[in-house]
């Protein structure tokens, strides 16, 4: 047993896992940060820019430390389309915004992009 929590302890613990989680913390700064601006752009309130300056530099940052274990190119189509993706999702949820059946498709086909492009990259052993 305690070979079997060694061993997904290492795997959850190793630079590629950390750099997946990073990159979703990235993202879901990004969807925060750009909500911030549609909130800003409607009211006027210049906090909300404030904060989306705030999560939007955070979420590149995250997005900088991800690279470390993940190519530029599968980091940031993943990082774009999911936000892209969970922006219109709070947008929707939020802001009451609709989408027809040509966006859903749209999203649809970038989902299938994206799963292809992350399941298309290899990793080599790191060097130690």
């Amino acid at each position: 047993m305690s070979i079997f929590i060694n061993t997904m302890s290492k795997k959850l613990l190793s630079p590629l896992s950390l750099a997946w989680l990073t990159l979703m913390a990235a993202i879901a700064c990004e969807i925060v940060g750009t909500s911030f601006m549609a909130v800003a752009a409607r009211s006027g309130a210049y906090q909300g820019y404030l904060l989306m300056a705030g999560a939007l530099a955070l979420s590149y940052y995250l997005l900088s430390l991800a690279l470390r274990a993940i190519s530029v190119g599968v980091a940031y189509a993943v990082w774009e389309g999911l936000g892209l993706i969970g922006l219109t999702v709070v947008s929707v949820w939020l802001f009451g915004e609709k989408l027809v059946a040509q966006e859903l498709l749209g999203l649809g086909l970038a989902l299938l992009g994206l799963a292809c492009v992350t399941l298309g990259e290899t990793h080599d052993e790191v060097a130690a």
